[in-house]
Formats: structure tokens, C-alpha cells, sequence
């Protein structure tokens, strides 16, 4: 049975008598709480559940009296409420005021109710179980009209607006990123909380922007002004302009002429309070809404544009709108799919990454400002979500019935499946599919395979494959060490869910610290058997505080020893807090497999570091030069430079020749090359851009290392004529004479 979940509840994270008092007194404030490193969404003062969603706390309000549709558990469901027929007629609040006070009187707790709603959330009974929705949301279901008329309740989408308020209620993000499968909705979502902020803002301004300008127009027109247009009247501002207006939805009082007519018949003048709010559109660029002040913005299809927009840069320039100083006075509501990298899709990846919560700097903020948010298809694939608003993941036994009032036979899992099975033989076709309706966040950012050096087909086999297998049965990660933290003596590997070491094969007890002593010094023991290739660095930090990573990776020959051959069996790819950390985590892998390494010697220090620690013959000479022809620098610590074009050539040749003969669907099985993060990094890589791709160029000197004798170089043979000088006889008559 396939079990998945989005959120988890964290308990004991208050203690309860505090979370009882200040409950009870109306003590928790909207926003995010420093003590508890948690976001509070309520806006009562109370507050219940605390769950996390991507990495993100957030304090739900507490429990308040859950709608019952029904006494049957079966019955509990979403279903919109009717509107009043009395109030239907009733477009403005111009008629409103025209009804006497009593009509009026009788319908001010409904209103009051809906305005209720719209600002505390909504609980109601699903299924039995007690549901809460925030006012957003409500609004989205309730009150927004769509394509399709009335919105679908769906559990993912409840997830979304919950996140969605932990956005907007912390001061230090700027919104939201969220990545997202085709028609899931997003693009509606948007446009009702615009409309929904808009409706209820004074002197502010709400923006939208798209893939393009035309893109962007469409939104307004057909979801933005269709979902004002439908509004209630009690939530309809004075509107001016156009009812359907193609550029600009102003919440502002309409200029009033003053007639010859009004005058002679001395009308009254009244004066009208209108929101002087506005939602528009723009077209896409770099510098689209620069120097204007947004409360909101609407960023649909972020992920497609495509040269020469970037929407990096459009970001870096949008992000000004949204603050005055430090503070941060507007939103950001950004959602898409992805293009191809190199069509959009690498831009909006960079966004997306850089919007973990969990790597802030240090006024609280991630990279981008915003928070990303991932929802697997299977969570909004439409015709596959019961009447509940939950996914139907597995075949059922007996159909089921849906929200949209069909029956599921076919469980979301297993149609998914037949797709991608049926593109197996068409890559950028299963690629394109996997981007439009993606399981995993990989799946989100698959390239076109035209785009990759290497064979990016037998690639996403095996990432596929590795995916399919439940890849962590095969990877533990976790650290080496030395053992008793008495070093040069034994090391240990200790698994470890934070360790910087991945994992596939441990080497029998027999082959384990194999470290020969001759004439004082340490010689690799098991170089038969395989060996290391390294990108290393020098420097402990970056000005930035970035820099790329040190990498690291085992590979085994094929030998005559119980191992699997030609098998990546380790992978490093980290930055610990000091460059000494890292050198003494490769040197304790090589101790710890006894075998040598190949490092680039462009970085030498790891290269000093085993020197002076006694390990210099564990560091390779690079294999493309004889002894003699080695510099004094080579001969002394060993390496190979990075800069050489016919090393580029040698080590690119070694990544590619071994993709295609070890990577992916070999026949009737696959490979076994099962560290995803360097297959990702394959897929990626760019020759003339080799810094990016710390995991290639480190796997491809651990491949060049493990094959040295196809680059060692032949010596030139000179020949030449040689005389022998044998003599020549004549052996006419009795005796032999010398021919001159």
C-alpha cells in the first residue's frame, strides 16, 4: 500500500500548562514567534495543532466549533454553501442601502458570519475527522468563480493556502515558491487571493506577471475580473472604470461630474469611501513593475521564461517593490512548472533552491526571500481525488467514487506508471512528461537530453531505476572516524542521517585498513583493488560565504578480490566548517579502503596535507606523464592539474565511455551506479564551465586512476641505419679472399 503524507505534527514543542494559559488569555500572536521557532497563522489569540510542512512550523489556530454537514461520517464533505436568494438580486452596496433597515437587520449575522470566515478560517467536519481551512481558502471555494464554476476541495490545495499563510504572516519571507504539476490550479489560486486582498486593501497596488504579456492579460481577463465580477456585494468595493476591464480592476470611487442639472435641482452631494486599490498586469521583463510599490504579486509560470527574459533578474529588481528599508511591506505568490534547463527552467531551479527555509542568513531570510514549497502529482492529478479531497494513490477493490462525481478504478500510482512506461522509448517525451506532472522535485527539473555531453538517457535510466528501487537500501551515509580518536591506527565508518559520506560497499574485514609500512613509509594496500579521485579546495571560507564544495569518490577495478568491479562505492560532496576537516575525511577513506588517490594539484593543499602526514605515496602521479617529464612540484606531492585541455578531453572521454557501459539498461538488467546526487551532476555537466560540477570532476579522476595505463604516455623510438660491418668472401679457387 502506497502511504505518503506533506505535513507532520510536532509535539512537545510547548509545554502544555504555558500553551493552556496563554490560550486561554489570547496571548499568541499572528506572525512568527522567536521562542518557538514557529509561525502562528491564528488570528484568535488560540492556538492547537503545530505541524510542519517542507520544513516550515506552523502553529494552527485551535479547534472552534466544526461544521457538521452531516451526522454520517460518509456525508461530512466540502459542498459550497448556497447563497441566499434574498441577497442574489442584490448587486451593490448602492441597492443594498435602498432595502429597509428590518431586510437588513435580518441578514447582518450572516454577513458578519462571512466576514468572519474570510478573516479566522473555517473548521468543518471531513470524512470525521475535524478540518481546518484558512480564510484564503475559504474564499477560494466559497466565493471565487472559475472555469469550471465552483472549486474542487482538495487536500492539497488546503496545504497550499496553510502555507500560504505562514508567508504572509512572517515578517521575513517575501512569499513564496512553489513547484508545482500542470492544472493543479495555481493560476485560479492566485487569482482569488488577489482579488480576496485586493477587495479588503486600501491605497495599495497588485500586480501580475507571467511567462508573457499575453499570458499575463489572460490572467486578468479571464480569472482575475470574473472572480471580482462574481463577488458577493457585501464583499464588493465601489468599483471604477469598466465592469470587464482588459488593463487595469480599480477599487477606487468614480470621479463624479458636476451637472447644470444637479445644481438647479440642488441634488445632495455624498461623499463615497472607496479602497484606491488596483490590480494590473505587466509585460514580462527584467525590469517589470521597477520602482513600483506592491502589496502582492501574482507570478504565474515563473519557470518558462525564456531568453532574453531571466527571471532571476526579474526577481533581484521585483524584490525592492515588495520592501521600504528593512521592512517588508508586500508578497510574492510564485508558482510554476518547469521548462527545459536551458529554455527557463535553470533560472526558476536557482529560485526554487534558494528558497529553502532551512538555510537563512542571518536576519532570518533564505537566499531569495521566499519559501519553497513542493507538492508530488499524485497529491493534485486530477480524476484521481475522492469525494473528500484526498488522493486515491492505490487501485481500489471497488471504484471510487470521486469529487467530481465519477468513479476511480485506477489508482493515481498505477496511472502514472502505465504513462511513463509507455514514454520509456521516447526520453524527452517521458522527460517532458515528468516535468509537467512530477513525483519528485528531480522529476520538476529533468533537461532535454540534447542538452547534456553525456548519454543523458542512460542517465535518467539509472535515476529512475535508483528512484524505483527505493535507492536508501542501497546508500547509508554516515562519517568515518578514527578508532578510540587515536589517528594513523584503524578507522571506522559510523552511519549517521547527517554524515557527509555516502555509502554503497564496505570492503570485506580482510581488505579493510590495509596500509603497507616499507622503509617508514605508508603505501596503499589494496591499490589492485580500486581508487579514489578528488576536487579539492584550499580555502576554509569565501567571501560570500559560498564557494564549491570538496568531492570525493571510490571506485573499484575489476580484480581478482570478493569485490563488485567497476563499482562507484563512495561519494563526498561537502564544505565542513574548515579545509582541515575536509583533508582529514579524504585521508581516513583512503586508509580506511587503502587506496591511492588522484587529486587535481591546482589545490595542493590536501596534497601537503598527506605528505606531512606520511601518505604521499597514496597521491598518484599523473598518469599522462613519464616520471622524468614531471615537474618538481609533481614529483614532490603527486596530482594532476585541471587546466590542461588534453586532460579536460581525457577526463571527459573517461565519464562518457563509462556511462555508456555501466550507467542505465544494460541488457536484461541495469547498473549499479546508485549515488544520485553525482548522476544528477553528470547530467548537468558543462566542459567549459567544469567548476560548477564539483561530483564530475572528481568521479572522473577516480575513473582515470582506476585506468592510468591507457594514458601513460609511449616513448619515442629513433631509428636509424646501422653498419655491421660484416665481411664478404669470394670463395673462388683454394682460398678465401676479402671483397674490398
Amino acid at each position: 500500500m502506497y502511504e505518503q503524507t506533506l505535513w507532520s505534527e510536532v509535539k512537545d514543542v510547548v509545554n502544555p500548562k504555558i500553551l493552556s494559559k496563554n490560550n486561554r488569555y489570547k496571548k499568541w500572536e499572528y506572525g512568527y514567534n522567536k521562542d518557538y521557532d514557529f509561525i502562528v497563522i491564528s488570528k484568535t489569540g488560540k492556538i492547537g495543532q503545530i505541524i510542519e510542512i517542507q520544513n516550515l512550523r506552523i502553529a494552527l489556530p485551535a479547534e472552534h466549533e466544526p461544521f457538521k454537514r452531516s451526522e454520517d461520517k460518509s456525508g461530512q464533505y466540502w459542498e459550497q454553501f448556497e447563497y441566499p436568494k434574498e441577497l442574489k438580486k442584490i448587486k451593490s452596496r448602492f441597492d443594498w442601502e435602498k432595502y429597509p433597515m428590518d431586510f437588513r437587520e435580518e441578514w447582518w449575522d450572516y454577513i458578519d458570519e462571512e466576514f468572519k470566515r474570510r478573516d479566522e478560517g473555517f473548521w468543518f467536519y471531513n470524512n470525521g475527522k475535524p478540518t481546518y481551512i484558512t480564510g484564503t481558502h475559504y474564499m477560494y471555494l466559497q466565493w471565487s468563480k472559475i472555469d469550471i464554476g465552483a472549486p474542487d476541495y482538495r487536500e492539497a490545495n488546503r496545504l497550499f493556502f496553510i502555507f500560504w499563510e505562514a508567508c504572509k504572516a512572517d515578517t521575513r519571507a517575501y512569499g513564496m515558491c512553489y513547484l508545482k504539476n500542470r492544472r493543479s490550479g495555481f493560476s485560479f489560486m492566485c487569482s482569488a487571493e488577489l482579488v480576496n486582498q485586493a477587495t479588503i486593501s486600501s491605497d495599495s497596488r497588485y500586480g501580475i506577471l507571467s511567462k508573457s504579456g499575453a499570458d499575463a492579460k489572460k490572467m486578468f481577463t479571464d480569472k482575475v475580473v470574473p472572480i471580482s465580477i462574481n463577488y458577493p456585494f457585501f464583499f464588493k468595493p465601489i468599483q471604477d472604470g469598466m465592469d470587464r476591464p482588459k488593463t487595469e480592476l480599480a477599487y477606487r470611487v468614480p470621479a463624479s461630474k458636476l451637472t447644470r442639472r444637479k445644481i438647479e435641482a440642488n441634488e445632495e452631494l455624498r461623499e463615497l469611501d472607496g479602497l484606491d486599490t488596483t490590480i494590473d498586469w505587466k509585460n514580462t521583463g527584467d525590469n517589470s513593475y521597477d520602482g513600483e510599490k506592491l502589496k502582492l504579486l501574482g507570478h504565474d509560470e515563473s519557470g518558462k521564461w525564456e531568453r532574453p527574459d531571466n527571471i532571476k533578474n526579474n526577481w533581484k529588481v521585483t524584490k525592492t517593490c515588495l520592501r521600504l528599508g528593512s521592512r517588508i511591506i508586500g508578497k510574492c505568490m510564485m508558482g510554476s512548472t518547469s521548462n527545459a534547463l536551458d529554455k527557463g527552467g535553470q533560472n526558476f531551479k536557482d529560485i526554487y533552491y534558494g528558497s529553502n527555509c532551512l538555510e537563512r542568513n542571518r536576519n532570518g531570510q533564505t537566499k531569495e526571500g521566499l519559501y519553497s514549497l513542493f507538492i508530488p502529482m499524485e497529491w493534485n492529478y486530477e480524476g484521481f481525488i475522492d469525494r473528500y479531497g484526498y488522493p486515491v494513490f492505490d487501485t481500489p477493490k471497488k471504484p471510487v467514487l470521486g469529487i467530481d462525481n465519477n468513479y476511480i478504478d485506477v489508482g493515481v500510482i498505477e496511472h502514472w506508471d502505465n504513462e511513463v512506461e509507455g514514454l520509456k522509448q521516447d526520453q524527452d517525451g517521458l522527460n517532458e512528461y515528468y516535468r509537467q506532472f512530477p513525483r519528485t522535485e528531480q522529476h520538476a527539473f529533468r533537461d532535454e537530453t540534447k542538452q547534456s555531453l553525456f548519454n543523458l538517457v542512460k542517465i535518467y535510466e539509472q535515476i529512475d531505476y535508483n528512484e524505483e528501487l527505493n535507492n536508501k537500501a542501497n546508500v547509508t551515509q554516515g562519517n568515518f572516524q578514527w578508532e578510540n580518536g587515536i589517528i594513523d591506527t584503524r578507522v571506522i565508518f559510523v552511519p549517521s542521517l547527517n554524515g557527509r559520506f555516502f555509502i554503497t560497499w564496505v570492503p570485506p574485514k580482510s581488505l579493510q585498513n590495509q596500509v603497507i609500512i616499507k622503509n617508514g613509509r605508508k603505501y596503499p594496500g589494496n591499490e589492485h583493488v580500486g581508487a579514489f579521485g578528488c576536487d579539492s579546495y584550499d580555502i576554509s571560507g569565501t567571501v560570500d560565504g559560498r564557494g564549491s564544495n570538496g568531492a570525493l569518490h571510490g571506485l573499484t577495478k575489476y580484480s581478482m578480490e570478493d569485490v563488485p568491479p567497476n563499482h562507484f562505492f563512495l561519494e563526498y560532496i561537502s564544505r565542513p566548517p574548515t579545509a582541515e576537516i575536509f583533508f582529514e575525511d579524504v585521508l581516513m577513506a583512503l586508509h580506511f579502503y587503502g587506496m591511492p588517490i588522484l587529486a587535481e594539484n591546482n589545490k595542493p593543499r590536501l596534497l601537503y596535507y598527506l605528505k606531512r602526514r606520511g601518505y604521499r605515496d597514496f597521491s598518484i602521479n599523473r598518469p599522462d606523464k613519464l616520471t622524468h617529464k614531471l615537474s618538481v612540484t609533481e614529483r614532490e606531492i603527486g596530482g594532476i592539474p585541471n587546466s590542461s585541455e588534453d586532460v579536460k578531453q581525457a577526463h571527459a572521454a573517461a565519464i562518457e565511455s563509462y556511462i555508456d557501459t555501466h550507467v542505465g539498461r544494460l541488457d536484461e538488467s541495469y547498473g549499479d551506479m546508485y549515488l544520485q546526487r553525482t548522476l544528477e551532476d553528470w547530467a548537468r555537466f558543462d566542459i567549459n564551465k567544469r567548476t560548477k560540477h564539483d561530483a564530475s570532476i572528481s568521479s572522473g579522476l577516480a575513473l582515470m586512476a582506476c585506468n592510468k595505463n591507457k594514458y601513460r604516455p609511449v616513448q619515442n623510438r629513433i631509428s636509424q641505419k646501422m653498419r655491421l660491418e660484416f665481411k664478404k668472401y669470394d670463395n673462388k679457387g683454394l682460398t678465401s679472399k676479402i671483397i674490398e
